[in-house]
């Protein structure tokens, strides 16, 4: 068998304060292979993030560890491209150069002129091809959400990690931005690991969905497969015998994490969850 490109085992995660530590992650364990695209999918605080910061390196974790190809990590690498919910943009820099700082640092042995066409490849790929010249400051949020994933991609990078890389965007922008993802995606064919809180955006972009419990000491409650073939369409995705089924499986488990998550809280402090599930009709 071929060995996975991302190994996470017995990843655990535990935060120490003034008041005792706390355990965010437990037990955490998952295999991707190379080109899937897997969505972690739970409740805002279960922990999600903190497993994709562990993968990019940017945190340490308590117990267990991460392997890209069959080697721990020990921080972050460029091996890794990451897209956060924002964009992370110099604000004095272009479009262009700021894809180019990737593509600077992915191949510093290609001259400037082949850098600065890789880098105007991947802004064309993203769907800005004429915006090179623009400063974030003349953007749209979803444009400079654009840059970020050219820059992420011109890394030519083993895996994608993304963040929620939409969750800040009105639903017309990130449905055309998912789009945008996808097409890429089915260009480039990236292993990618994808964090959400939205129901019909792992359905749409994801080959699994890892669904994670509440938290504390959040860990792995189901994992499914999605089987609607790519490359897939919206209405594809919608029109497929197993799409209504698969999403109020989603639902209900998270409804019922969420009930889990509540009754852990004292009613002082409890809140309404952050999971969207939006009408089907958006999908």
């Amino acid at each position: 068998m071929t060995r996975p490109v991302l190994e996470i085992v017995q990843l655990g995660k535990t935060f120490s304060t003034a008041g005792g530590s706390h355990e965010i992650v437990k037990n955490f364990n998952v295999e991707v292979s190379e080109g899937e695209f897997v969505c972690l999918l739970g409740h805002s605080g279960c922990g999600k993030s903190t497993v994709l910061s562990i993968v990019m390196g940017l945190s340490s974790a308590t117990v267990g560890g991460v392997c890209i190809n069959g080697r721990e990590i020990q921080g972050p690498g460029l091996d890794r491209g990451v897209v956060f919910q924002s964009a992370c943009l110099f604000p004095w820099r272009t479009a262009l150069d700021n894809v180019l700082l990737a593509v600077q640092q992915a191949h510093p042995s290609k001259s400037r002129k082949e850098q600065i066409a890789l880098a105007q490849k991947a802004l064309t790929r993203a769907g800005l091809a004429d915006a090179g010249e623009r400063r974030p400051t003349e953007m749209s949020a979803g444009m400079r959400q654009r840059v970020g994933i050219a820059r992420a991609f011109a890394l030519d990078p083993k895996i994608l990690l993304l963040d929620e890389p939409f969750s800040l965007l009105d639903a017309l922008t990130r449905m055309d931005l998912q789009d945008q993802l996808m097409r890429v995606w089915d260009t480039e064919r990236k292993t990618v690991m994808m964090v959400t809180h939205d129901v019909d955006e792992a359905l749409f972009l994801a080959d699994r969905i890892v669904m994670m419990t509440a938290g504390p000491a959040a860990g792995i409650g189901k994992i499914i497969s999605v089987p609607f073939d790519r490359p897939r369409t919206r209405a594809d995705v919608l029109n497929h015998r197993d799409y209504y089924w698969m999403r109020d499986r989603l639902t209900n488990f998270l409804e019922e994490q969420g009930e889990i998550q509540k009754s852990a809280r004292s009613p002082q402090v409890a809140g309404p969850e952050r999971v969207m599930v939006r009408p089907a009709f958006d999908l």
